[in-house]
Order: C-alpha cells, then sequence, then structure tokens
C-alpha cells in the first residue's frame, strides 16, 4: 500500500512539469527577450565618373555695350522717334533738332563757297595775262608776283570755304541723332521742347543686353591656378541667377582677366561673356558664377545625404558583402549638382547606405532595402544636358 502511494504522488508532480514544459514552447515571450531584426537601410553603389574642378564666386552682371547718347549740336529738340525701353536698331533715329538753324549755316557756306571759287578763277586769268607782259617785258617783276599771290591766296579762300561747307553740313547731319548702337532704350532724359547744349546734355542711355557679362573676383591665392588652367585654352564659365534652379545655368567663356590684385581685397576682377538672347540676365543683377578650371578624371560619387559628421570627421557607413555595417572615414571633395566627391575612404563599386544611417550601429548587421537601391545619380556641374 506504500508503493502504491508513493507513485500515485509522483505521477501528478512529473505531469505538471510537461504541462508547463509545453507551455514555454507555446509562448516564446515566456521564454526570455527576443533581439530586434536588423535595421532596414537604403543604399547607392558609388560611382566613378569624370567632374569638373570649378571655383564658385559671387559676379554681377553689365551690359556688353553701354552708351549715353548726347548732341554734338545745340538746339531745340523736335522730335523724339522712339518709346521708353524699346529695343533699338543701330542708326535707327531718335531726336531731331530743329534743323533750320544749321540749314542757314550750310546755305550760307555754299555761297561762300562759290564767290571764293569765282575769285580764284579771275585771279588765274590775271596771273595768266600778267605772265604774258611779264614774258615780253611789259610789267615789272613786282607786278608778276602780285598777281601770282592773288591766285594762292585766293586758292587759300576757297579750300577755307570747302571747310565751312563741310563743317556745315556736319552740323546739319548732327540735328538727327541716331542710335549708335544695337540695344534697349532706358528712359528718355529729355523731352520735345527742350533746349539741349552740344556735348554736355544726356539725352538717353541705350545698352546692349546680348551678349552680356558677368563681372566677378578670385583671391589671388586662386591666381596661379587660374593661369595656369587659361595657358591650355579658354575656361569655360556657368552662370545663373540665385533664383534659378542649380541645373538652369548658361555657359559662357572667360574673356578677360585684370592685370593686377586689387589693394585692400586681395582680389582679381575677371569677366565672362555669355549669350542673352531672351535677356535672362538684366545688368545690375547679382549673379552665382562658377568658372571650371579642369576635369577631374574617375572620381568616386556618392549622394551628399550619404555623408554625416562626427568629432572626427566626416563619416559614410559602407554595407559589406556580407551585410555588415562598415562606418567609414572619408574626405570631400567638391560637390557636384546631388553628389559629392570623395577622394578617401570608398572604392567606386562600393555599396552606401543613403537612408536608415541612424539606427545603424559599426559593425552590426543591416538589411538591404533592394527596391532603393541604385547607383549615384546626378549630372556633372558642368554637363551640357544642364546648361543652356
Amino acid at each position: 500500500m506504500k508503493l502504491k502511494v508513493g507513485f500515485l504522488y509522483v505521477l501528478p508532480l512529473f505531469g505538471l512539469q510537461i504541462a508547463a514544459l509545453g507551455c514555454n514552447r507555446a509562448n516564446p515571450q515566456a521564454a526570455g527577450p527576443q533581439l530586434p531584426p536588423p535595421p532596414l537601410v537604403s543604399v547607392v553603389k558609388a560611382q566613378a565618373q569624370d567632374v569638373p574642378v570649378y571655383l564658385d564666386e559671387i559676379g554681377k552682371s553689365f551690359a556688353f555695350e553701354s552708351v549715353t547718347v548726347t548732341p554734338q549740336v545745340g538746339g531745340r529738340i523736335t522730335q523724339r522717334q522712339f518709346q521708353d525701353g524699346a529695343d533699338l536698331a543701330k542708326g535707327q533715329l531718335l531726336f531731331v533738332i530743329d534743323p533750320r538753324p544749321y540749314q542757314a549755316q550750310l546755305d550760307s557756306a555754299k555761297g561762300t563757297l562759290a564767290q571764293a571759287k569765282a575769285a580764284l578763277e579771275l585771279a588765274k586769268v590775271e596771273f595768266a595775262r600778267s605772265s604774258e607782259l611779264f614774258n615780253s617785258k611789259v610789267i615789272a617783276k613786282q607786278d608778276y608776283d602780285a598777281k601770282k599771290s592773288t591766285v594762292e591766296v585766293d586758292q587759300a579762300q576757297v579750300e577755307s570755304a570747302e571747310a565751312a561747307l563741310e563743317t556745315a553740313q556736319l552740323n546739319l547731319e548732327y540735328c538727327y541723332i541716331h542710335s549708335p548702337i544695337q540695344g534697349r532704350a532706358g528712359a528718355r532724359l529729355v523731352d520735345v521742347g527742350n533746349v539741349v547744349q552740344a556735348n554736355t546734355t544726356g539725352l538717353l542711355l541705350i545698352q546692349r543686353l546680348d551678349p552680356i557679362y558677368a563681372d566677378f573676383t578670385i583671391t589671388e591665392r586662386d591666381l596661379p591656378n587660374v593661369q595656369k588652367e587659361m595657358t591650355r585654352g579658354t575656361l569655360k564659365t556657368l552662370v545663373r541667377l540665385p533664383s534659378d534652379p542649380e541645373e538652369h545655368v548658361r555657359g559662357g567663356k572667360l574673356t578677360f582677366l585684370d592685370n593686377t590684385v586689387q589693394n585692400g581685397t586681395g582680389t582679381v576682377f575677371l569677366r565672362a561673356t555669355i549669350s542673352n538672347p531672351d535677356h535672362h540676365f538684366w545688368p545690375g543683377q547679382f549673379l552665382n558664377v562658377r568658372l571650371v578650371l579642369a576635369t577631374q578624371k574617375g572620381a568616386v560619387l556618392i549622394p551628399n545625404q550619404a555623408t554625416q559628421i562626427s568629432q572626427k570627421g566626416p563619416f559614410v557607413y559602407v554595407v559589406k558583402p556580407d551585410n555588415t555595417a562598415d562606418l567609414r572615414l572619408v574626405t570631400l571633395g567638391q560637390r557636384q549638382g546631388d553628389n559629392v566627391v570623395i577622394t578617401q575612404g570608398v572604392a567606386a563599386g562600393e555599396n552606401v547606405i543613403v537612408a536608415g544611417q541612424m539606427t545603424v550601429a559599426p559593425n552590426s548587421k543591416v538589411r538591404v532595402d533592394t527596391a532603393g537601391a541604385g547607383p549615384a545619380g546626378g549630372t556633372p556641374a558642368d554637363a551640357p544636358a544642364r546648361a543652356k
């Protein structure tokens, strides 16, 4: 009876242990804490690409030609033949100064010339007679010399009258003021009825807008590099307004490098010439100017968003073949649109994390979002597709 009771006592305890074990298997959380899954990240493959080496500067636009029209004769304005702000053709009539006084001067000069020519003809006839008489020894040498002098004086009078006639003709032409260049008119500075002074009164400012200049400066530290690259050919410039998107740039050429470094600022003045047929750039506007110096071959590019900053400097996470995140300290080069050049730390073809970095720890496992993976994109800063 005792053995039987003991057997019945042990069997229920063993059954309870088996039941408890079954419950633990059915509920994993009851077995202890579980590790979270690796973080999900997006990666981009670093690309090798030829990119420009450049200087970014702030510049200002200036008209290719700028002329303040002033009268060359004085008088009263009788006509205005243009509208303020109009596009003017070279030689287009702008103003008319009252021509009547200058027409009268021209007529007077014509009469004076006719008198001088008549006097010269008479002097030549008298000199011819005197020559015959002098050869016959009828008149004295003194009378012969006097007739000869009269011819020479009358010849000089004719030449003076001809010069006066030419001056009068020019003054009459100056009454009709034409545009000296092709360009855009500003606001007129005088109205019909105003009396203007020769070479004093400004009438109108005309500026040629196509092409247009982009003036900017570089530091004297950058001057030797610019000079070296200029010996290899004309340097390219990329110009846009600060309000324009980065891809809306206009290509131009560096056409001037000043011959001195400015005192006090340590800068050198440069000028680029840009085509501007649609008048997108306006004189006086500030510009973003990129001076392209050379091309860097096979530069490693990654998206800007992949880089982060630590106390040791910029770094990125590179996903190794075993899906481990490797923290790499990198040396950054110049930005190229949405990308940046990596001069040290990442090789072309490596996968760089561009999203999800905040949840990644060095040397930890990650899950790569294959839907978001792709090569480093963006167009180089001087690609023709981005320049108009």
